[in-house]
This record gives structure tokens, sequence and C-alpha cells, in this order.
């Protein structure tokens, strides 16, 4: 730490030093491209200083998150398209003129500040692990979207590199910052109500289709390359940028780890704590309605089993029709009949009631402040076990969507029909998956000459190896690990 007169020096000395270097003023802010950020800042008492990486939609609610937040310095926003960045920054100006925030393409030119404290990202999911590491090495703590992975093997690499590095890592799942959900998942594991047998999650919120985009060159203002980073993309189409990118295998994870990775979180949240890895996960559903130019399931019922025992279901359906039903929820059902609602606040229907009553529960423990000022407080206090929702539990939740998704990767085209699937004998994955189903016949109005299911594979995983099993295991394991462009490769667990 430096006094003040110092920390003015080394600011005027770092935008001499990126002046020269080929940065440009937007807005009376610097933007640096394609050249590498050099200098020290020091921080003021307990200042936080953050950078943002990804500037749409969501990383604009970081932007607010960090500002709103007291004592936080945001000193850097990042994106690989000029004119996103341009937009960003010309916006910060109007809303502060004495701003001091520095533009770049490449997050890596902020990480040698060594006055840097943490950074914030939300770029497309393929970018979230090998961020979350540069970060660690770096020594810097972070905040990452969800999912923390895109695949099983580099989740588990961010958590070595929790490990070795000691920087906190908190997952953007905002629901582990709610006193109320943490309760109710207390409750549920010190008996003080019946044990859990399934934890059910909805992501079920209208899309529409994205339609066909021919293959072109990408714009002028997009550093394509660096964009893809990681993922191995042939070739640019319109779909891929700013927000469909969710919608391909190379760069999401379809709804189910998109908005619906809060929902499996939760989820996996109120399984026993001694659980880590389902040991088995399967999945069944389609590309309905649209047919469009997207790889990943828009509906979608998939199961999950622990070795305890207990259960997740997952509900994904994105199709849009008259009268549809919007649910990004979780529900809990229980050993004795007992079925549990709501978010933070609680109805339970006991076996045989005609209503459900209130549950009044104590509030769970967790880091005050919500996701935002939670994460600073546990920046500020050094302490990873302050995050709400860390790098080991993000990546149990991330893994657990994983497997479902590999299922549904790995199927095979059946009739559309209730009755695809028998679910290995389970009573209730066949009722709650009729549910689906007949919500895709009767609402959107699907028939078997025009839609098809596609059934995925139970496939059995270890969970001390993290490598599936069984019959299906040489495949399934294939999709452990994404195959990484040369320059940006995500480093295997054991290189962090």
């Amino acid at each position: 730490m430096t006094n003040q007169r110092t920390k003015q020096n080394n600011r005027r000395d770092f935008l001499k030093t990126t002046t020269k270097a080929g940065g440009f003023l937007a807005g009376g802010s610097l933007i640096i491209m394609g050249t590498k950020a050099s200098g020290q800042i020091a921080g003021a008492n307990d200042r936080v200083r953050i950078a943002v990486a990804g500037l749409n939609g969501r990383g604009q609610s970081h932007i607010s998150g960090w500002r709103g937040s007291p004592n936080v310095e945001l000193a850097y926003v990042v994106d690989p398209a000029s004119k996103v960045l341009e937009r960003t920054m010309n916006s910060l100006s109007k809303r502060d003129p004495k701003l001091t925030t520095v533009g770049l393409d490449d997050l890596r030119k902020a990480l040698d500040d060594k006055s840097l404290d943490a950074i914030s990202i939300a770029t497309p999911n393929h970018w979230h692990s090998l961020l979350t590491i540069w970060g660690a090495q770096a020594g810097k703590h972070v905040y990452v979207e969800k999912p923390m992975s895109h695949d099983i093997t580099e989740g588990r690499s961010v958590v070595e590199a929790q490990k070795k590095y000691g920087v906190v890592i908190q997952h953007g799942t905002q629901r582990r910052s709610n006193a109320g959900i943490a309760g109710l998942h207390q409750a549920l594991k010190t008996g003080k109500l019946p044990r859990l047998k399934i934890a059910y999650g909805y992501c079920c919120k209208p899309r529409n289709g994205i339609g066909q985009k021919p293959l072109t060159d990408p714009p002028a203002d997009l550093n394509w390359d660096h964009w893809k980073g990681p993922a191995v993309i042939p070739q640019y189409h319109a779909n891929y940028v700013p927000y469909n990118w969710h919608w391909f295998w190379p760069s999401g994870n379809g709804d189910l780890n998109n908005q619906g990775t809060h929902q499996l979180d939760v989820a996996r949240w109120a399984i026993d704590d001694d659980q880590t890895h389902p040991t088995r996960a399967m999945a069944i559903g389609g590309r309905m309605q649209w047919g469009d130019q997207g790889e990943t399931p828009n509906s979608m019922f998939a199961m999950a089993e622990y070795p305890n025992g207990q259960m997740v279901f997952f509900n994904v359906r994105n199709v849009n029709y008259k009268g549809y039903k919007h649910q990004v929820y979780n529900e809990y059902y229980l050993e004795d009949g007992s079925v549990i609602t709501g978010e933070g606040n609680y109805k339970i229907l006991r076996p045989g009631a005609s209503q459900p009553e209130p549950l009044k529960l104590e509030s769970g423990d967790i880091t005050p402040g919500g996701n935002w000022k939670s994460f600073i407080a546990a920046v500020r206090a050094g302490d990873p076990n302050m995050a709400n929702g860390n790098a080991l539990d993000a990546h149990y939740g991330c893994v657990l969507g994983h497997m479902m998704n590999n299922s549904y990767r790995l199927g095979k085209e059946v009739e559309f029909s209730k009755n695809a699937s028998e679910f290995g004998g389970n009573a209730d994955a066949q009722e709650h998956f009729g549910k689906l189903h007949s919500i895709l016949a009767d609402g959107v109005g699907l028939t078997k000459s025009d839609a098809k299911y596609v059934l995925g594979p139970a496939l059995e995983f270890d969970a001390k190896t993290e490598r599936f099993t069984g019959a299906l295991a040489d495949q399934a394991n294939k999709l452990l690990k994404d195959p990484n462009n040369p320059d940006y490769k995500v480093p295997m667990p054991s290189d962090v």
C-alpha cells in the first residue's frame, strides 16, 4: 500500500506508457487495443480494484453491481468487440466525467497490474474456466458467471487452481446468497424436515427460434480469433454473437447450463453434504418446434441419481405457445410424500392435505450482502470460505448439468411418445416426463409425424476419478474435455 500521491503518480505514469503504446481515448477514458498494459496502481485503504470481462448483457449487470458496492473501483472493462467496448466506455464517461476506467480488448493486459485485486467474468461459457485460471495464476480473486465450466475436466482445473493459489472464487449463482434457501437446505439435512427424495429444478421460460445464418467473415469490429479463444469453431456466422452462442455446443451448454445452472445448483445444494457427483444420469428431449440452426435441446427432461439414492430431476422447456406457463424455480419431494415449493419463503403440501401451508424456517448461514457485496467482503478478508458459491460447489453443480447434457449428446432418435423411455422403472421420472410430453403435444401441438425425441443413455460416473464408466465409457469420456485452439489451451488439472 502507498499513499495517495504515489497512487496518482503511478496512474499518471501508467497512462503515459499505455498511450505511447497505442491506446486511444473514448469519452475521456483510455482504451487499449493490441498492446500490453503495464505499471502498478496502488489501492487506497480497503479499496477493491476490479476488471470486468465481457460487456454485453450480463456484463453490464456486473458493472452496475461493482459500481454500487462501497469503495470498489472499476479499474478495467474488457471486450474483443471494439464497438461494444467503446459503447461501454462512453456510457461510463457520461455517468462519471472523472472516470479512470481503462478499456481493453484482452484481459491478460490487466493481469500484470499488481494493484488489480479481482476480475469479474461475464463472457461466453467457453471462456469462463480459462479466464478464471488465468486470474488465479495472477493472484486475482475471481467472480465468474455461471456455468463456471464448459466441460467436466476444465471445472476440475478451476478447483485445483483455487486450491493452489488460494484466491476467492465465487460462482455467479446468486441464489447462494439467499438465506431463506440456505435455511431450507439446512433444515432438510439436519432432520428438522423429512428426508429429501427428489430435488427438482425447472428452466421453463419462453424463447423463440434463431433462424438460419449463413457462414460469413466476422464483422470488422470483432476480434473473432480472440472471441473464439479456447473454442474450436470452424467459421463465423451471425448466430454466435452476441447471444445465441448459448445454443451451440462449442461455445454454450444450452439452457440446462445457462439459466438452468441456477436451478441445478439449488437442486444439488439440497442433496446431502456427503454427496459429490451422481453415479448416473440420463436425459431425453429435443430441439422442438423451431427448425433453426441451434444445436442444444430446447425441451428436455433429465434425471440423476446420487450414491445415497437421492435424485435430481430437471425440466427445460423453452418453446413458446399461447398459454405458456413460465416456471423458473425449484421443488422438493420428500420421502414422506410432502412437496415443498417456493424460493426463500416456502410452502409445504403434506400428505393428505388439500392445501399447502406456510413453512416457517430459520435463516441459513451465508455471507451477507447479496452476490456482489458478499464477494467484495470475501476479497477484503482474503477468505475463500466466505464465497457464496465457491469453486468446489460450483464444480459439483456444473458437472451435474454436463452429465445430463452428455447423455443427450450421445442419444438416439426415438418416437415422440409419452412412453419414449421407461426411465429404468422409475415411476416418478415417468410421471414428470409425461407432464412435459403433454405440454409439447397438447400445448405446442407437436405430433409423431413432425417431432422426435433424442433419448440419451444412462451414463455411469465414478465420482472419485471424475470419469465415466460402464458400457458407453469410451464415448462419454471423449466429452470430458473440449478440444482447444493452440493459443488458448485450458490447462489440465495437474498443470494449473
